[in-house]
């Protein structure tokens, strides 16, 4: 581990059980278990060794559900037993990420936390590496930090945010304010960003000092401070378990973005560094497609350790997990993802749509395919 990054903690909330690539990821697989880039490794374990060495095994935290501790520990041997933070029930990113912060500064007060997804895909680790330097610099100077990727194209299914004038920070070239948030957008809307080209797609990473960010948690939303606050007192103590018990169901259920990005933007008190390196958070298996055909089109795309595919004239995706023999003729941007217990056939442009299957099986009461 560098040195000048001894101060810096890395924290890995790895929840959600990504609804948009059902069937292939279930509430007990969720997405960040899967290898879905094909290089012999999961997402966790990817983001584990992009974070490692900048941060240390020791230094890294994992936020996760209780029924995946197995699955992420045998992912993840280096993982200290401390720095295991379990949620009794998913209560979004303001509680994942913002407990997590509360428990490392009583451990260590001026710490500078990051917080980074544990389902998305970089392909350049050095350059997201060098970025997260940048950051951490910037966190230390007191900005809650982000850092924004540079679009490709007008992307619909991201949020963007606004960069603004540089920030000069001892030590990073590359800070500039945060002016606003946005909403993920409409086709032209995102059109028009690109070509402003003053926007970043918003990624979800954040970096500060701990006591920053929790500062910023108590202006928005200062009941779920207390709330975080009671929990990281008993934390290291043996009264843990009944304090989460009493405390948890209570927390509200809120992402970060809400809590610390946009009031911290609108305040000034926000600062982005831009990263160029290549980022995908694998939203839906249009986006698995685009990644595994390299974003060659008219190719057809296929994962699964045994996949049994034979195809004619088509392109998209295939997902197998069963024995079956899939054959595909003269379809295009087609998507199938086959399992032992559910079978999913939609195309590309409807990927998006399949959160609503998850929904539906949801209301029917159909927890044994979810």
């Amino acid at each position: 581990m560098s040195d000048d990054l001894g101060d810096f903690h890395a924290i890995i909330p790895a929840g959600g059980i990504g609804s948009r690539l059902w069937p292939l990821s279930r509430a007990d697989a969720p997405k960040f278990l899967h290898d879905l880039t094909g290089a012999g490794t999961s997402l966790l374990r990817a983001t584990w060794d992009r974070l490692a060495p900048i941060a240390g095994d020791q230094r890294i935290m994992v936020v996760t559900g209780r029924a995946h501790r197995a699955a992420v520990e045998s992912q993840l041997p280096g993982l200290a037993d401390r720095n295991v933070v379990l949620e009794s029930e998913p209560k979004d990113s303001t509680a994942a990420v913002g407990l997590a912060a509360a428990i490392l500064h009583r451990r260590e007060p001026d710490v500078v936390i990051g917080s980074f997804a544990a389902d998305h895909v970089i392909g350049d680790t050095r350059g997201f590496q060098r970025s997260v330097r940048e950051a951490v610099i910037a966190a230390r100077a007191g900005y809650i930090t982000t850092i924004g990727i540079t679009p490709t194209e007008p992307a619909i299914g991201f949020g963007y945010m606004r960069a603004g004038e540089r920030i000069v920070v001892d030590g990073a070239a590359n800070v500039h304010e945060v002016r606003e948030f946005v909403e993920k957008p409409d086709l032209a809307t995102a059109q028009r960003y690109v070509e402003d080209g003053s926007y970043l797609w918003n990624a979800g990473m954040f970096i500060a000092r701990a006591d920053k960010l929790l500062e910023e948690i108590g202006r928005s939303e200062p009941e779920l401070l207390a709330g975080l606050e009671q929990l990281a007192d008993a934390w290291d103590t043996p009264a843990r378990g009944a304090v989460v018990d009493q405390v948890w169901p209570s927390l509200k259920k809120i992402a970060i973005d809400y809590t610390v990005a946009e009031p911290a933007a609108a305040a000034g008190r926000m600062a982005v560094v831009p990263g160029d390196f290549d980022w995908d958070d694998v939203g839906d298996f249009a986006s698995l497609a685009k990644l595994q055909s390299g974003g060659r089109p008219h190719n057809l795309a296929v994962l699964g350790d045994n996949a049994r595919i034979l195809a004619d004239s088509s392109s998209g995706i295939v997902v197998s997990h069963s024995n079956r023999l899939i054959s595909l003729i003269g379809v295009e941007d087609i998507v199938v993802v086959d399992t032992p217990d559910a079978l999913l056939v939609t195309t590309s442009q409807n990927a998006q749509r399949v959160k609503g299957v998850v929904d539906a099986l949801k209301i029917s009461g159909r927890d044994d395919v979810l």
